[in-house]
């Protein structure tokens, strides 16, 4: 097989550290063997996973230097000789990379084993489906393969403006369950509303734990987690019998748990990370993700789109909102090569 392409830019890491470690410039790449997938990458997102596995907070056996990024949309470009399910030209999406050893997406090109890419549908762009990959994968494997949420039960999502909890608010209304929700401010709890929760609650004004026995006396089947410190005197209060919890956020995180009114209620509390996933539960997901997108159902929510070069003023804005939790953006930042 001839060389397709030896040099391209990217955004990587020499070292681990803060923002301004990335570096924006010329990077090898091979040509794609065995399952893998050549990409030429149309536009990626970044995610709070992204930053942590950068700063070193999260371990990952990373090589360096690194392409950072999970996230990506392009065209395949070529294959290698044991792929099977795509072909040059092909559109698609994945996520998943940039982890155990693998290399990221933030670059021109990706090679990306086969296993970790879905097609992309037609008339769905490739800035709409980098954005919802990462989130809405997570978002689908802690409704469904963790929760069980169901048609006709009812959930709460504490966080509902943001990736993960804009994408669960669709997701669960998509299958017919009455979703509430929090958020900040006055514009973000509107945004909730027109996203499909029936009712959506500032959380610095208002007590959730009063808003929901308003509206659900009896308690919400699932509570969605996205701060990372749970108050869970205030979720196991607001549940049903049997309900349960879900939590994907605050690695550090040591609250306290009231373990006397979880077990009485029958309680569950489920905790997953989305890369712990093997790719035919993800492929599981990322199918419904198509559809919904089709069907119009599920649109990620995107606070601004950036060149690839602007990487480090990416990633300090992506920490600034969550760990700084300065609450500075309103959606998923894209880059385009």
């Amino acid at each position: 097989m001839k060389y397709i392409i030896c040099i391209m830019k990217a955004a990587f890491i020499r070292k681990l550290g803060p923002p301004e470690v990335i570096e924006y410039g010329e990077f090898p790449i091979d040509n794609p063997k065995g399952k893998q997938a050549l990409v030429r990458i149309k536009a990626v997102s970044v995610n709070p996973i992204d930053t942590y596995i950068r700063a070193g907070l999260v371990q990952m056996g990373i090589p360096l230097p690194y392409i950072i990024g999970c996230d990506l949309a392009g065209v395949v470009e070529e294959v290698g000789e044991q792929v099977t399910k795509f072909k040059k030209g092909d559109r698609v999406w994945g996520t998943n990379q940039g982890l155990f050893g693998r290399q990221g997406t933030f670059a021109e090109f990706a090679l990306v084993e086969e296993e970790w890419l879905y097609p992309t549908p037609m008339g769905v762009s490739d800035e709409n489906i980098a954005a919802i990959a990462l989130v809405g994968i997570t978002s689908h494997l802690g409704l469904f393969r963790e929760a069980k949420l169901k048609s006709g039960e009812t959930i709460f999502v504490n966080g509902g403006s943001g990736g993960i909890g804009s994408t669960v608010i669709q997701m669960a209304k998509a299958i017919g369950a009455t979703v509430y929700a929090s958020a900040g401010n006055e514009e973000k709890v509107k945004l909730c509303e027109k996203l499909g929760a029936k009712a959506a609650f500032n959380y610095k004004e208002k007590s959730i734990e009063r808003e929901i026995k308003n509206v659900e006396p009896k308690g919400v089947n699932v509570w969605w987690e996205t701060s990372r410190e749970p108050d869970f005197d205030k979720i196991i209060s607001s549940l049903a019998v049997r309900g349960r919890i879900i939590i994907m956020a605050g690695r550090e995180a040591r609250p306290q748990f009231p373990v006397g009114p979880f077990y009485v209620k029958d309680c569950k509390v489920f905790g997953f990370a989305m890369f712990n996933a093997t790719s035919n539960e993800q492929t599981q997901c990322a199918n419904d993700i198509n559809k919904w997108m089709v069907q119009g159902k599920l649109k990620p929510l995107i606070d601004r789109v950036l060149p690839l070069s602007q990487a480090s003023l990416a990633h300090k804005l992506q920490e600034e909102n969550t760990i700084g939790k300065r609450g500075n953006l309103s959606g998923k930042i894209v880059l385009k090569p």
